[in-house]
């Protein structure tokens, strides 16, 4: 085997419990066993719905084979403690160039799932609070040489019985056998941020931990926390992350197809489609916006000529792949010249009402150079929610129809993404659409030939979900720099 087409890492157990989350996973491992670049052709075949996934597995039954035995469906806690336990002892047995990486789920530690379930009883007692004790046991069990644990922001926040989840969680990962009853108490791990020299202690600020993506080239303002033990045994450090320009949105999302959103809940058709986009022209918009500076060039945009002038795309979806090398260096692992095929680029269908909102927002930004608040909304497009005054107001959901600006790095892409578009809209007015797939998976820097199994929402998850993979790429150089360091290895 060529030795530059060799992965740095080989993913001996993963484990993921939900059923499309596992069946993506499953697929990427199939991709994996092949050296890099060199796929099977029946891979491509499948992306572009020439075979089935079946066929493909069944046409390659060794890789298929391996990739079952890594990507497990499993339900971490009590009931598969001892499973998994052997699994991995048989998997890494006693080898110290192996690395644990993983976190709990964060919907206990989010801003927006706290909100949505502080009102339920024993909400602090919740075990999404806790399940990183699996991930203690673990480490336990193990003594991985490193680790590397990933969460939301929002653990910042979180308490667990009233007192601070970030710091509790910091002291045990520190040493883990004092957190668990009957385990030994001597292991014990150096923990280090990504984003700042030295090692860290119970007492540090814990922001310290927190990686801002579009920092490190990743064109999305992401802020997760990643936490880096070493063993204390181990004399080796890690280094940090190297600071990069984000590339745009633009750059990221521009070469794929323009297609337009379909209307819902009626029959679709672009002279329809368009006939509503145009009812915003009898809105009057400019008296509606009292006098603002932008007023006269919003409205003359949003004046019939302007709306039938619209260099509007006849498709909701297309397969088109323009494979090409950009000159950002994140964005060059996205493209893949073996590609025919594009996936998941189709648009979802919005309300007409909907429509117009997303015309008038991806205009504004346009003409504004930001995404505009529900108070930079004329009347007569502000959706009929209870709760629109305090919108407008600025006391909540101001930014409920967030445009992605084109010149910017996109705001977080997170899995609320699978319920509606609002807040993922397509800086093009023409197309007037929340992002696809697609472009979200490019935003978390997936490659083109990442392939994400399940009905749309079920893929808007797994996207939302994830480390944007081009960062994952980059803390991976730094863990294999710290196994290539250790001494007598």
């Amino acid at each position: 085997m060529d030795e530059k087409n060799r992965y740095r890492f080989r993913s001996v157990v993963s484990i993921e419990r939900e059923e499309f989350s596992h069946k993506t996973l499953l697929l990427r491992h199939f991709f994996r066993h092949f050296p890099s670049g060199e796929a099977p052709e029946d891979y491509y075949r499948f992306l572009a719905g020439k075979i089935t996934e079946y066929e493909l597995f069944e046409r390659h039954p060794t890789a298929h084979r391996e990739a079952a035995q890594s990507a497990l469906r499993i339900s971490l806690g009590p009931e598969s403690r001892t499973q998994v336990r052997s699994i991995i002892h048989e998997r890494v047995a006693e080898g110290d160039r192996w690395a644990l990486i993983g976190g709990p789920p964060c919907q206990a530690y989010s801003l927006v799932g706290r909100s949505r379930m502080r009102g339920r009883p024993n909400f602090e007692r919740d075990e999404r609070h806790t399940l990183y004790l699996e991930y203690l046991r673990t480490i336990i069990d193990h003594r991985p040489p490193i680790f590397v644990m990933e969460n939301v922001k929002g653990l910042l926040s979180a308490t667990i019985e009233g007192k601070s989840a970030i710091s509790r969680i910091v002291r045990d990962l520190a040493k883990p056998g004092s957190a668990i009853g009957g385990a030994s108490s001597g292991l014990a791990y150096k923990l280090y941020s990504l984003s700042d020299d030295g090692s860290v202690d119970s007492e540090v600020d814990p922001r310290l931990f927190v990686v801002r993506a579009e920092e490190y080239g990743i064109p999305q303002a992401r802020h997760r926390m990643f936490i880096v033990g070493i063993r204390g045994d181990l004399k080796v450090r890690p280094g940090t992350l190297r600071k990069l320009k984000a590339p745009s949105v633009r750059d990221t999302i521009g070469s794929l197809p323009a297609i337009r959103s379909s209307l819902s809940r009626r029959p679709d058709s672009v002279d329809t489609w368009l006939s509503e986009i145009r009812h915003i022209s009898e809105m009057d918009i400019r008296r509606q916006l009292n006098g603002a500076v932008y007023a006269r060039n919003i409205a003359q945009r949003l004046n019939r000529q302007g709306v039938i002038s619209l260099p509007t795309p006849q498709v909701t979806s297309s397969t088109h792949y323009a494979s090409r090398r950009p000159r950002h260096e994140v964005l060059r692992g996205l493209y893949d010249e073996r590609l025919t095929k594009l996936t998941g680029h189709e648009a979802r269908g919005h309300m007409a009402t909907d429509l117009r909102r997303y015309f008038y927002a991806a205009v504004f930004a346009e003409e504004v150079g930001r995404s505009p608040k529900l108070s930079d909304f004329p009347a007569t497009l502000l959706p009929d929610h209870e709760n629109v005054a305090l919108g407008c107001e600025g006391k909540m959901f101001s930014d409920r129809f967030r445009v992605q600006i084109a010149d910017q790095f996109s705001t977080t892409i997170t899995s609320h993404i699978s319920k509606d578009g609002h807040y993922f809209i397509h800086y093009d007015p023409a197309q007037c659409r929340s992002l696809t797939v697609r472009e979200a998976a490019r935003l978390q820097t997936f490659p083109d030939n990442y392939f994400f199994s399940g009905p749309r929402t079920a893929q808007y998850h797994q996207v939302g979900n994830a480390v944007p993979a081009q960062l994952a790429r980059q803390i991976a150089e730094i863990v294999a720099e710290v196994l290539d360091s250790i001494p007598g290895v």
